[in-house]
């Protein structure tokens, strides 16, 4: 079982910044890759970043490239959504998701959110403009 609680959400102007995090405890933390994903009002969640178990592996939606930075710190069982040049379009609750990769190995990850098998609370996210 892992158990998996984000924090670091808020509300920001348009262009500003903030960083998600997100603590793991229970089982090896470098066994499952990790996820962010986001669900606005009235819409469906989505994936929103990706990073292997080892770390050395990403993965971005496209609204997001270029302004979102998905980090892990093994050790301390974190790992992070460093989001910058905010859009209210990016408003949302923020999950991050913790996917088993025993049987895939340190470099996989996953944007499927189905594949995922433990799910923090979520941090909510707002974005004025």
């Amino acid at each position: 079982q892992v158990q998996l609680v984000d924090s670091g959400g808020g509300l920001v102007q348009a262009g500003g910044s903030l960083t998600l995090s997100c603590v793991a405890s229970g089982r090896t933390f470098s066994r499952y890759a990790m996820g962010w994903f986001r669900q606005a009002p009235g819409k469906e969640r989505e994936f929103v970043a990706a990073i292997s178990g080892s770390g050395g592996n990403t993965y971005y939606t496209d609204s997001v490239k270029d302004r979102f930075t998905i980090s892990r710190d093994n050790a301390k069982s974190a790992v992070f959504l460093q989001m910058k040049s905010l859009k209210p379009d990016d408003t949302a609750v923020y999950y991050c998701a913790a996917k088993s990769i025993i049987y895939y190995g340190d470099n996989h990850y996953s944007t499927t959110a189905t594949e995922y098998n433990y799910w923090g609370q979520g941090t909510q996210v707002t974005v004025s403009s």
